[in-house]
C-alpha cells in the first residue's frame, strides 16, 4: 500500500469517525428535547388536573407541596438542559481525542444521565399514587352512576322488583 493510499484511508476513517461522533450529539440532543417537551407537559397536565379538580369538587385548591406534577416537570426541563450541555461537552471531548487520534470511551456521562432519569422517573410513581387516593369521592356515586340514575336505569336490583 502506497504513503498517499494510507493517507487517505485514515482521513476517511477520521471523517467517519466524526460523523458518528455527531449522530451522537444529535441523539443526546434529542434526547433532551423530549425530556424538556415531557416535563413542560407533566407540569402543565398537573396544573390542569387541579384546576378541573377545583372546578368540578368546588373546593379551593390545595397549597403546593414539593412532591408534585409541576415538581417533576420543572426536573425534567432541568435534566433535559444539562444534557444538552453535556452533550456538547463530550462531542467537543470526543472530538479533539478523534484528532489526536487517542480516543478513550467514557461510559461516565452514560450512567450519570441513566441515574437522573431513574430517579426522576421513581420520583413519578408517589404522584401517581398520591393522585388516585387522594381523589375526593361525591356523595351519591361517581358521575356515571348520575347518568344513568337519570336515564331511568337505577340498577340491576329495582329493574328486577
Amino acid at each position: 500500500m502506497s504513503n498517499n493510499e494510507e493517507i487517505g484511508r485514515k482521513k476517511v476513517d477520521r471523517q467517519q469517525q466524526h460523523q458518528a461522533n455527531e449522530r451522537t450529539f444529535l441523539a443526546w440532543l434529542r434526547t433532551s428535547i423530549a425530556l424538556i417537551g415531557f416535563g413542560f407537559a407533566t407540569a402543565r397536565f398537573g396544573l390542569f388536573l387541579r384546576q378541573l379538580q377545583a372546578s368540578v369538587t368546588g373546593e379551593s385548591l390545595p397549597d403546593r407541596s414539593f412532591l408534585s406534577s409541576q415538581t417533576l416537570g420543572v426536573g425534567l426541563v432541568v435534566v433535559g438542559v444539562s444534557l444538552i450541555a453535556l452533550g456538547a461537552l463530550r462531542y467537543n471531548q470526543v472530538f479533539w481525542q478523534i484528532e489526536r487520534d487517542d480516543y478513550r470511551p467514557n461510559r461516565l456521562f452514560v450512567w450519570v444521565t441513566a441515574c437522573f432519569v431513574m430517579v426522576l422517573g421513581l420520583l413519578s410513581v408517589p404522584l401517581l399514587l398520591l393522585r388516585e387516593s387522594g381523589r375526593p369521592v361525591r356523595k351519591g356515586g361517581d358521575v356515571g352512576s348520575k347518568v344513568f340514575r337519570g336515564a331511568g336505569f337505577d340498577g340491576v336490583n329495582k329493574a328486577r322488583k
